[in-house]
């Protein structure tokens, strides 16, 4: 056997350019995602989040001393290319509970990042919770992109632990990363790749049939459960 001592990746056969998220509403059982607006849903989240400054913590903005302030952060977020963020609404409690968004989105490369996430408490562990991070990773990979990223503070916990429980593999911690509210963040990096979607897309669905949970809607099976073996990595610090 010869050996090449200049190896190449593979071709992507039959690649195209994914298109922008753009205006998008994502419309699932539990949840319906759409853009978020100042003007339409500034209020209600604040409202939401009042009181609760620690979903904040690792967050670039926030906490927000007021109303005017936090639409007036939002209308600015929300007033670039760069950031595509998705209001969240709760069927069930039938509020707006929360906030994602796609970033660092870079069609000719295919991947894309799902970031900038907060979640009032309310929303926090619900199912609709769950399908809105599933209907987002969902638009991406039936899009065209081949690689969906989750970044975030190594000292947040509960985002890695979330990162795995959604299917995300591992990939390692870039340290001083960068610096956020003057603090050093040493940044944890997971990813999740299209050929992985298929088997994640059917953890997804099984975990979010009304049938998995019981009349307390309490889960029958975990997604932990579901997607470990679609993981090639695991967190070492969980």
């Amino acid at each position: 056997m010869t050996h090449d001592p200049r190896p190449v990746g593979p071709v992507v056969e039959g690649w195209q350019v994914p298109p922008r998220p753009a205006d998008l509403v994502l419309d699932g059982h539990y949840a319906r995602l759409e853009p978020l607006s100042a003007d339409r849903h500034a209020a209600l989240l604040y409202k939401a989040f009042d009181g609760h400054d620690w979903v904040w913590d690792y967050m670039p903005s926030g906490p927000f001393a007021s109303s005017s302030q936090f639409h007036r952060w939002m209308r600015e977020a929300t007033g670039t290319n760069d950031i595509v963020f998705q209001a969240i609404y709760d069927k069930e409690r039938k509020a707006f509970g929360g906030f994602a968004s796609y970033l660092r989105i870079k069609p000719a490369s295919g991947s894309i990042e799902v970031g900038y996430i907060a979640m009032a408490p309310q929303l926090q562990r619900t199912p609709a919770a769950t399908e809105a991070m599933y209907l987002m990773m969902q638009w991406a990979f039936e899009a065209g992109y081949r690689r969906y990223e989750w970044k975030c503070d190594a000292l947040n916990q509960p985002s890695r632990r979330a990162a795995q429980r959604l299917g995300f593999s591992y990939e390692g911690v870039f340290r001083q990363a960068t610096i956020v509210k003057g603090r050093n963040r040493d940044t944890a990096w997971f990813a999740a790749i299209h050929t992985e979607w298929p088997a994640l897309k059917e953890a997804f669905q099984i975990w979010l049939a009304p049938g998995n949970f019981d009349e307390k809607g309490q889960q029958r099976e975990r997604l932990s459960d579901l997607t470990r073996l679609v993981r090639k990595s695991s967190d070492p610090s969980l």
